[in-house]
């Protein structure tokens, strides 16, 4: 095959809820394609559904963090090689130590302890929108909703005091934030993990009904471990659901007709999630895996030690999978996207984000019937620069 060398993965976009039209580009011409990584690396992004699913798929790739490279700059500057991951990281392990850790949490996050959640789900819900109502009748509605809904709800799984949230909401933004000086991303990351080490140690002295309480009483782990378990499962609950939230909402009000259909029909909520998980895909810097063999993957020669990096809108914009894909519809059986991931890796926490969406959008379009943004579209200030796209802020009105 020819081999187009890239010189960065494209982040660059022409539309707020579009990918980059490079990536599209991509898809249809070189589904798998050589990648210039910022450390030097000479590796593979894959812009197509079926590649990337066969890589999140396949063992013969690792996700260990010690092999990885990293496939954007941090403060415009290449990531140094990452170490080994800490005890209880299981999202940068393989094999039986991720077997180990990850079934500890499998039955924390089972379909039906999740939907035992629903109830006090709604009751956060509606005193959010309570109190938004309250502040109006304008407001920024990701400080206001997006934001504190899926905060407070991983808050009380976890037993993390709530009003404790401020110093790891700032410390998680920081860490995502593609532009910030390494160091400063890293420090950033260390106190949530200290944050999380003092936790556990109060857990000790005074346990309560939380899953933090769960797997010290497990016998299983140390605290190490079980701080590092808490520190990802913080962080993933809180930034990924807000910024759906967010730009989800966006996404609606600037798709009146599809808005009316789910006014009308609230019972398409389920659809419409997934849909909005297809279309909007805010992982956009990976994920990025390591080939431990060499091995052929969709007619290109992957080496054992080269990373493939997999582009998630790009996949999930796949015609070849989806029909009529640049198209936003909740109508569509968007079931197969890759929002969640595939394979052994999968989020963990997908049924619950799930239950948060279906809850807050069909909850938020019902109060707020005439919900409407308070700026043009195009004023609304992007997370175009950070690990998980979104909007930065969302100026909403409503009677």
């Amino acid at each position: 095959m020819t081999e187009t060398l890239h010189p960065e993965l494209p982040l660059e976009r022409s539309s707020a809820l579009d990918p980059p039209a490079e990536l599209g580009i991509l898809r249809e011409t070189q589904p798998i394609s050589r990648l210039r990584y910022p450390d030097g690396h000479l590796g593979w992004l894959v812009a197509n559904h079926a590649l990337a699913r066969a890589v999140l798929a396949d063992n013969r790739f690792s996700n260990r963090s010690e092999l990885m490279h990293t496939p954007v700059r941090v403060g415009g500057k290449a990531v140094p090689p990452p170490p080994a991951a800490k005890p209880g990281m299981f999202i940068n392990m393989d094999g039986p130590a991720h077997s180990k850790y990850r079934k500890l949490l499998t039955g924390q996050f089972t379909v039906r302890r999740m939907n035992q959640l629903v109830p006090r789900v709604e009751q956060i819900v509606a005193d959010h929108l309570k109190a938004m109502r309250a502040q109006g009748p304008g407001v920024d509605l990701v400080s206001a909703f997006a934001l504190p809904v899926p905060s407070m709800v991983i808050c009380e799984l976890l037993g993390v005091p709530y009003e404790e949230r401020d110093s790891f909401q700032r410390d998680s933004k920081t860490a995502f934030n593609l532009e910030n000086d390494f160091d400063e991303v890293m420090a950033a990351f260390e106190r949530i993990e200290a944050f999380v080490a003092e936790l556990v140690r109060r857990k000790h002295g005074a346990p309560g009904d939380d899953m933090l309480t769960g797997l010290i009483e497990s016998g299983e782990l140390t605290d190490e471990e079980v701080t590092n378990m808490g520190l990802l499962l913080l962080i993933a609950g809180h930034e990924t659901t807000a910024n759906m939230l967010g730009i989800g909402t966006l996404t609606l009000l600037e798709h009146p007709e599809q808005l009316a259909a789910l006014r009308a029909d609230p019972s398409l909520v389920d659809n419409a999630v997934e849909e909005l998980m297809r279309y909007l895909s805010i992982i956009q810097i990976g994920p990025t895996r390591i080939a431990l063999e060499d091995l052929e993957l969709g007619g290109a020669e992957i080496k054992a030690g080269d990373a493939v990096t997999i582009s998630v809108p790009a996949a999930n914009r796949d015609p070849n999978r989806f029909d009529r894909p640049e198209e936003f519809d909740i109508h569509r059986p968007a079931t197969g996207h890759v929002g969640f991931g595939h394979g052994v890796h999968q989020c963990l926490g997908q049924q619950l984000a799930r239950i948060e969406m279906r809850v807050a959008y069909r909850a938020l379009f019902r109060e707020f019937p005439d919900l409407r943004l308070a700026v043009p579209a195009s004023e609304v200030p992007m997370r175009d620069q950070h690990a998980i796209y979104g909007v930065q802020s969302l100026p909403v009105e409503f009677t």
